[in-house]
């Protein structure tokens, strides 16, 4: 596939991406174009936990593969080192700076409030990502 150019996406961020080449261009298509690689790129905000409820929060561009991480205790330090091995709560955001804001302000909240966030789509605390292959 030939790309282009890369366009702008908004004027107020500096986002862009790559456009493909298509045979019949138009306004249309070009947004429609646009539209879809804009939902290509994804990230998330997270939080993990052990059977003694101790929470982890982070942000990652591949939530499967993160979780995986964590799960075969792959990278060294806090989660490794307390097990936190279970996936209670993730939001998706199109903006890393979004993703990254929603993990600072959730890491100054107090640990109650942390739990109120989670059983408000969690209340068993099941693993969201039991099922995932």
């Amino acid at each position: 596939m030939r790309f282009l150019s890369r366009q702008k996406v908004t004027s107020s961020e500096r986002q862009f991406c790559v456009i493909p080449n298509v045979t019949k261009w138009s306004e249309e298509s070009h947004l429609e174009i646009i539209d879809e690689l804009i939902m290509l790129k994804q990230y998330y905000l997270y939080i993990m936990t052990n059977k003694s409820r101790t929470l982890y929060t982070g942000v990652t561009n591949d939530l499967n593969r993160r979780v995986y991480e964590h799960k075969q205790k792959l990278i060294k330090g806090f989660t490794s080192k307390y097990n936190i091995t279970k996936l209670v709560y993730y939001e998706e955001y199109n903006d890393i700076n979004d993703a990254i804001r929603r993990e600072k302000q959730i890491k100054g909240w107090s640990r109650k409030k942390k739990i109120e966030l989670i059983e408000s789509i969690n209340p068993e605390w099941k693993d969201l990502s039991e099922e995932w292959e």
